[in-house]
């Protein structure tokens, strides 16, 4: 019989029923992972704590996905381009998933507490140089896909899976939404 996921808090006993920790990973930690962050703590309902980091942050959230966020009525004070070392440290919150959102699979550091990862190939709207349209339809495909998968992922029924089942889930939904 295979085993159940549970959030990396409710193993330890610490913290039954506390929300899932999603860490979202890309390489500069400016645009694609800052949204999907905070798309998934606005439509998480509380079970789902979103972070995001990079491999390479530029130490800036991207303009143009500032813009896009503040248009969409998101929060975006707190938002900031970090470094994944900050995830690996003690005292890091435990995550429970890592997905990249890269265009390439990203080499993830082993994380503390092995969350589920999975990969969500996508074009990076940062690099879009040609017009201010083009910029613009770029950016909001990145937060139209994003939201759609991250509504499928907030979705999932999580008790009772297997961790292979549901990795396989979340890995599915880039192929699905």
């Amino acid at each position: 019989m295979s085993e159940s996921f549970t959030s990396a808090h409710a193993q330890d006993g610490s913290m039954s029923g506390a929300p899932y920790n999603v860490l979202f990973l890309c390489i500069a930690n400016s645009a694609r992972s800052i949204i999907a962050e905070s798309i998934l703590n606005q439509i998480g309902g509380g079970r789902f704590r979103a972070y995001s980091a990079g491999s390479h942050p530029s130490g800036k959230v991207h303009p143009h996905a500032a813009a896009l966020l503040r248009h969409k009525g998101f929060e975006i004070g707190r938002l900031r381009s970090k470094s994944w070392n900050e995830f690996v440290r003690v005292g890091a919150p435990a995550m429970d998933f890592a997905i990249t959102v890269c265009e390439q699979h990203e080499t993830c550091p082993s994380w503390p507490g092995q969350p589920i990862h999975a990969h969500w190939d996508m074009s990076d709207p940062a690099l879009v140089q040609t017009s201010p349209d083009d910029i613009a339809e770029a950016f909001a495909e990145t937060y139209r896909l994003l939201l759609a998968r991250l509504t499928v992922f907030v979705n999932f029924n999580m008790a009772g899976l297997s961790r292979l089942s549901l990795h396989q889930l979340v890995q599915d939904i880039a192929h699905k939404a």
